[in-house]
């Protein structure tokens, strides 16, 4: 049973050098959960892909790359559920279409495929500010 209680707020100006930053809170948290009785060293690589793949979509895709804006990453577990939301303040991206690649090679939309291979769910919807991508794993 996972008792570990986390809750992580990050506001992080809209540029890619913060990626590195986040995709390690992401390895940290992985490897701090005391009762995670999986693979840790897979949860942490994974949980690096996705908090860096959402957060590079929102930089170059939702907020198209604006310094003005920020990205706003929460982290938490609930109830045994890792639940990453990434919010964005642009005009957001049609994230349907890239749920499925188009080709092996392609690099669009090869994060959001890694999303919902990875992740148990995703959705991406509309705020009062922008758009939140939402992800949770069980653990």
């Amino acid at each position: 049973m996972i008792t570990d209680r986390i809750a992580v707020d990050i506001k992080v100006p809209n540029q890619t050098r913060y990626l590195r930053l986040i995709g390690h809170i992401g390895e940290n948290i992985a490897r701090t959960l005391r009762d995670y009785s999986g693979d840790r060293e897979k949860l942490a690589y994974d949980l690096n892909l996705v908090l860096t793949e959402a957060m590079a979509n929102a930089i170059q895709h939702a907020n198209v790359g604006d310094p003005t804006k920020e990205v706003h990453i929460e982290i938490s577990i609930v109830a045994q559920c890792l639940i990453i939301r990434v919010y964005d303040f642009g005009i957001g991206f049609d994230v349907k279409q890239y749920v499925e690649p188009r080709h092996p090679l392609d690099e669009h939309g090869r994060g959001i495929y890694l999303m919902h291979t990875i992740m148990d769910e995703v959705s991406y919807q509309p705020t009062e500010n922008g758009h939140v991508l939402e992800m949770s794993k069980n653990l």
